[in-house]
Order: structure tokens, then C-alpha cells, then sequence
């Protein structure tokens, strides 16, 4: 019985190579049908294994991806952007997972790392409803 125990607190404790990391992220871009959005997740998942791999080897998990989150609001980006980058991460965390690479609980935490919230009004044309007989 405390086999799966270790194994348990020794998967929370993984630090994902390089290599798994690039091949997690190979497989998020082949599910990926748009080339725009292929183009966007690659450099987001760049950025975050670049920074990953710059810091100290600390384990992938919720802290992680939280430093990182605040990192991006440091630096002056969209909303939209840093929740673009967000995405990327948790995808890229999902196939890990899907991989083995990573445990559903830490995926779980990470999941759970809230995006941007957008303060500023919408740009552009919007549909309103006008009263009746109005042209």
C-alpha cells in the first residue's frame, strides 16, 4: 500500500524534461486546425517553456503557472493576450497529463489558475435591438 503513495507524491514532485514538454506542445499544434491559432499556441508555449526552463527546476504545478500569470500582467499586454497564453499553458498541461507526464491533480490546480478579467468596452459594431417601427 505505500508504493502508490510515493509514487503518488513522486509524480507531484516531476519536473518535465525538455523533450516531453516539446512533444506535449507538438501534440496540442497538431490538433490544432487554424494556421492563426497554431501560429499563437506555439508562441505562447515557447515563451512559457523559455521562462519555464530559466528559472531554478521547479516543478510544473498551480504555483507555476500563477508566477507566470503575474509575469504577464507585469509586462503591458491585452487581457486577451495573456489569456491566450493562459489557454496555451493548460492545453499544454492537458497533454501531459494525457501523456502521463503529469497527474490529473496537478493538471486540476493548474486548470483552475482564472484568466484576465476585460474591464474595457467592446471595439466595433454591435447588433442592438431598436423598438418596434423604427427602420
Amino acid at each position: 500500500m505505500r508504493k502508490p503513495s510515493r509514487q503518488r507524491a513522486r509524480q507531484k514532485t516531476r519536473t518535465l524534461t525538455l523533450p516531453e514538454l516539446k512533444q506535449s506542445k507538438t501534440s496540442v499544434l497538431n490538433t490544432l486546425a487554424s494556421l492563426q491559432s497554431r501560429r499563437s499556441y506555439q508562441h505562447a508555449m515557447d515563451e512559457f517553456i523559455t521562462r519555464y526552463y530559466s528559472k531554478p527546476r521547479l516543478a510544473l504545478n498551480r504555483m507555476v503557472v500563477l508566477r507566470y500569470r503575474m509575469h504577464l500582467e507585469s509586462i503591458p499586454l491585452a487581457p486577451g493576450t495573456i489569456n491566450l497564453r493562459l489557454a496555451a499553458v493548460r492545453r499544454l498541461t492537458y497533454e501531459a497529463s494525457d501523456s502521463g507526464l503529469l497527474s490529473p491533480e496537478l493538471v486540476a490546480g493548474i486548470r483552475r489558475v482564472k484568466g484576465v478579467k476585460r474591464l474595457e468596452q467592446p471595439v466595433g459594431n454591435s447588433l442592438t435591438a431598436r423598438p418596434p417601427g423604427q427602420a
